[in-house]
């Protein structure tokens, strides 16, 4: 019998078929192609969250389509270069294979019981969970859950934007993640002008996941204005908002909201970094909000502790090193932001302590 290289191979081999997403950063579905050479070491995890890639895998048995598929959600620690560390990808699958044999052909609950209590296993919040399950549904036409027609009837204004309290955060990403088809660009547009702050911003937290469109965009962005023009700043509007844009058709105007957040008086907030740092990195490929970033981390109102969390994960992902590494050797940097980054690679340089 050939040995099995992959955890796609083993579950493959016993007639599954296999999806998978995201789960860290964002949600998003990964091509088959690239997990499987991300299982292989050929290519880096796109977007690691804390040093680790953070995944759904979704089995579906193509002979049983009448059954919802099982869903298990991983987390397997990267390398330096935020590759695969193999030996805990082999350790899960050793595990698996203990409790099922060489295949993994077999009963749904053996499948089941064989992952329970596995290290390697993941608990979602209950608010990633929601957004999962809509996104997932939504990529197969799937039926929606009970709370969406409450939520649709909410955004087109039919029950009172006080009404909010009464809508389920399922509800919310379910009509994320079907803008366009179900409820009209237009009505949401309608709706962000008028949302109460509760629902803007569980608006926003879907809607990062998403590719949000000119429109929409630009309806946030004008929210997120209002906000930065109030006598003491709502820094969590402003902050999801700029989750909610992370990823608009419109970068442009994405980057020009960013910058001018980052030029305000409050903007050394740890809310406001984490926003743009966990959720709208791709901004800081732009030099101008790359370095004013910089100088507002190095202001923070946590500290040093924060400074050295936020820069040690951006330098992590492959995508957004190399927009650092170029900033962090501009000349004109200020003497605080200096200091910062001086801490930040002498603790880098520490021996561990026994």
């Amino acid at each position: 019998m050939n040995q099995i290289a992959t955890l796609t191979e083993f579950l493959e081999s016993g007639g599954l078929q296999l999806n998978y997403y995201d789960m860290g950063r964002r949600i998003t579905p990964i091509p088959r192609e690239d997990f499987i050479n991300f299982e292989l070491t050929e290519t880096p995890y796109p977007a690691p969250l804390q040093q680790q890639a953070w995944f759904a895998l979704i089995l579906s048995d193509p002979q049983q389509q009448a059954l919802d598929p099982m869903i298990w959600f991983l987390r397997f620690p990267l390398d330096e270069q935020a590759k695969l560390l193999q030996a805990a990808r082999d350790d899960f699958l050793h595990r698996l294979m203990e409790n099922l044999g060489q295949s993994a052909a077999g009963e749904r609950q053996e499948l089941q019981t064989a992952i329970q209590d596995n290290p390697y296993l993941f608990q979602p919040k209950e608010e990633r969970l929601a957004i999962f399950h809509a996104r997932f549904t939504a990529s197969l036409n799937r039926p929606v859950s009970r709370y969406y027609e409450h939520a649709k009837a909410y955004f087109q204004g039919d029950l009172g934007w006080d009404q909010w309290s009464f809508v389920g955060y399922q509800g919310i990403a379910d009509l994320a993640a079907r803008i366009g088809s179900d409820i009209s660009e237009q009505q949401m547009v309608s709706a962000i002008a008028d949302l109460p702050a509760a629902p803007l911003e569980a608006l926003c937290h879907c809607l990062e996941n998403e590719s949000t469109s000119k429109a929409i965009t630009l309806a946030l962005i004008k929210r997120a204005r209002q906000a930065m023009k109030e006598p003491r700043a709502d820094l969590r509007i402003i902050s999801s908002v700029i989750r909610g844009i992370s990823q608009s058709t419109a970068a442009e105007h994405r980057n020009e909201l960013i910058l001018k957040a980052l030029e305000h008086p409050d903007s050394a907030h740890s809310e406001l970094l984490v926003a743009i740092s966990g959720r709208a990195w791709e901004c800081l490929a732009e030099q101008q909000i790359c370095e004013k970033f910089l100088q507002r981390l190095a202001e923070n109102e946590v500290g040093q502790e924060l400074f050295d969390g936020v820069l040690s994960d951006l330098l992590y992902m492959p995508s957004s090193r190399a927009w650092l590494q170029s900033s962090l050797r501009n000349p004109q940097r200020s003497e605080q932001l200096n200091r910062a980054i001086s801490h930040f690679f002498d603790s880098l340089r520490q021996p561990e302590a026994d």
